[in-house]
């Protein structure tokens, strides 16, 4: 699609510097470059999940991190000092262009650790911020909600039912054996710490955040248990056996302690493998949802006949991901604590 001519027009920009650019699962995204070919900007149609006021959320914690001299990128204004646009209904943003590496998977143990001392100097960083956000996710890591999703979702007949129910029954058996969550506080979090949504420099050191629209309270336990669940699931989301790489849990761990600087609590630190575990099973009843309502996540139809089919092996993988934790609980809160 193209950018209309009222976006490019808001901010100054010329449709023969705007290209599209690719990857982006959420927002449309285009880089914008200068006279000269130098990126300048993105320019990004916000998905219907964000409102306008994402970008408020956005500007303000960006400008806690520049202050303390964090690279970040940086909300960009139209020229008559709106935080946003809008065109046919759609909220477009624009924001600073940052230049460095972006995996789609952990390159390796090495990454994880530089990674995560970044995502701990940003967390200490917003430490003690009072800032009340704009725009609010709710539901999002309210696990017991998706846990009633899939034990109200209908058993409909469709070819995979059998192995739907299956697969339900033995989420709730993993569930009734999940570890209690350690009474936590909430913090100024990231939401979605994938590793494609930290950018290196070209020394592979850990440069900045991006994808910021996830921002808002949440316990370390979800920040960090998503994070590990993400980077040390060495396997990928398409696969129905997996597991837990120790190494790359403690090189996290090392990484993090290194950036935070004592920010946890030892509550924290102790919910972060808890959350990891709950995690991998809240995103299996997730997938599992979806194989009995077919309407929700994407899928490959070049690797399965259809969305349900895909969701099985999804729901699967992070079932077998949840007992991998569970089997190496011990091991990994001792590989996770020692660190701190």
């Amino acid at each position: 699609m193209q950018v209309p001519k009222s976006v490019l027009d808001a901010y100054g920009f010329s449709a023969d510097n705007v290209e599209s650019v690719s990857g982006g699962l959420i927002n449309q995204t285009y880089k914008v470059r200068g006279t000269d070919g130098t990126p300048l900007a993105a320019l990004q149609r916000l998905h219907p999940i964000f409102s306008g006021e994402v970008n408020l959320d956005l500007e303000a914690i960006t400008n806690v991190l520049a202050a303390v001299e964090m690279p970040t990128p940086r909300l960009v204004r139209t020229l008559a000092n709106e935080a946003w646009t809008t065109h046919e209904g759609h909220v477009w943003r624009s924001i600073s262009w940052v230049e460095g590496q972006c995996f789609s998977k952990l390159p390796s143990a090495a990454f994880a650790h530089a990674g995560a001392e970044l995502v701990g100097r940003f967390h200490r960083a917003l430490d003690g911020l009072d800032y009340q956000f704009r725009f609010t996710r709710s539901g999002v890591h309210d696990t017991a909600a998706h846990f009633a999703k899939l034990r109200a979702a209908g058993a409909e007949n469709f070819p995979e039912a059998s192995q739907a129910n299956q697969l339900r029954n033995e989420i709730f058996a993993q569930a009734d054996l999940l570890p209690p969550m350690p009474a936590v506080p909430t913090r100024i979090c990231h939401g979605d710490l994938k590793i494609s949504n930290i950018l290196f420099d070209t020394e592979d050191n850990g440069l900045c955040l991006i994808d910021l629209d996830t921002l808002g309270q949440q316990t370390i336990a979800y920040e960090l248990g998503d994070a590990l669940r993400s980077w040390a699931n060495l396997g990928g989301e398409d696969r129905d056996t997996t597991a837990i790489s120790t190494e790359v849990v403690m090189e996290t761990a090392r990484g993090y302690a290194a950036g935070s600087r004592g920010l946890l609590s030892k509550d924290e630190i102790r919910s972060v493998i808890v959350g990891l575990e709950t995690i991998c099973l809240e995103l299996a009843a997730r997938f599992c949802v979806d194989v009995f309502a077919d309407c929700y996540f994407g899928w490959d139809s070049t690797r399965h006949e259809s969305r349900r089919a895909h969701n099985l092996v999804r729901a699967a993988g992070q079932l077998a991901l949840s007992k991998s934790v569970a089997a190496q609980s011990s091991t990994l809160q001792s590989a996770w604590s020692s660190a701190f």
